[in-house]
């Protein structure tokens, strides 16, 4: 409008008086077993954002362990990548003896035609470091990928990707949403999206000791507002270890007395020959009924790895 008025199209804006809400950011948050129960009983998602808790995480790992696109999920799980990201990736900005990648390319989804393009942000052109787990399963992805050209001959196509269809061509990020959502119904997983993966490798990398200049660096965010607004979900138990932390950095000349001498203390007011009451909570229950036996609502179960193979970058 601004630039219309220059060239005299128009003599005033009429968009610069126009008021508009602002826009807010939506919280990433971590699956836990009461959010799970929730989600369960009334199928409401707590955030539009979640995020898996560790051991979610590691089941979903080991659920897909034999999975034909393995590697790439754990890259997306422990190193933040984004789809297209990932999809993209090149041989030639990969360097396992080094034990780091480049990230310079991208794959986008237009319709459902897919180009190569930059990465989404100037920041997001980066080098991230690889663990020593993330570079086994690279490697082993390579020799797989190499039976796979010769076994495929003159049919292979040469597309220099890391990640690949069985023939060679270009995954289509689609298809690797939807091979997402496959795996984890197949367990019963909380539900997220695959561009939530990022906010998990987030929130490991935070509770790791990553402080938010380094985890902006490693997602490839052009603003450290954007880390610390939108991905740093604190897992459950990183909030109780602050909160300590915080209780032991104040000296009191009065320290709060164990919980048990504090009911030993008011069994002692009882009148001789009565028995004391049980603690109870706010259910009726007493306190022993849950106690470190009592039963989880969301118990582990055992998993098996499955045969078969397989947006918001």
């Amino acid at each position: 409008m601004n630039a219309a008025i220059a060239q005299q199209l128009i003599t005033f804006n009429p968009a610069a008086h126009v008021e508009l809400e602002a826009g807010k950011r939506p919280k990433a948050l971590v699956w836990t077993e009461e959010r799970i129960l929730h989600w369960k009983r009334t199928g409401e998602k707590p955030s539009p954002v979640m995020a898996w808790a560790p051991e979610h995480t590691g089941l979903f790992l080991d659920h897909v362990a034999e999975d034909r696109l393995y590697a790439l999920w754990h890259l997306i799980v422990f190193r933040g990548l984004r789809r297209g990201e990932a999809c993209g990736q090149r041989w030639t900005d990969t360097h396992l003896d080094d034990g780091r990648i480049t990230v310079a390319k991208q794959l986008v989804v237009h319709g459902w035609e897919v180009y190569e393009d930059d990465p989404k942000t100037d920041a997001g052109a980066r080098t991230i470091a690889l663990g020593s787990d993330t570079v086994q399963a690279l490697k082993r992805h390579r020799i797989q990928q190499d039976k796979d050209r010769e076994e495929w001959g003159i049919a292979w196509v040469e597309t220099g990707r890391v990640f690949t269809e069985e023939n060679g061509e270009m995954l289509h990020p689609a298809n690797v949403t939807r091979r997402f959502i496959e795996l984890c119904e197949e367990i019963g997983l909380p539900p997220i999206q695959l561009h939530d993966l990022r906010h998990g490798a987030a929130t490991l990398a935070h509770a790791a000791g990553a402080d938010l200049k380094d985890i902006q660096e490693m997602l490839g965010h052009s603003s450290i507002a954007i880390t610390a607004d939108t991905y740093t979900s604190l897992l459950p138990e990183t909030n109780r270890a602050i909160a300590e932390a915080a209780a032991r950095l104040v000296p009191r000349a009065r320290p709060m007395e164990p919980t048990t001498e504090t009911v030993t203390d008011l069994e002692a007011d009882e009148e001789p020959g009565t028995e004391p009451e049980a603690v109870t909570n706010g259910a009726g229950k007493s306190a022993a009924e849950h106690g470190p036996g009592a039963p989880s609502a969301h118990a582990p179960r055992t998993q098996t790895a499955p045969d078969g193979e397989s947006e918001a970058g």
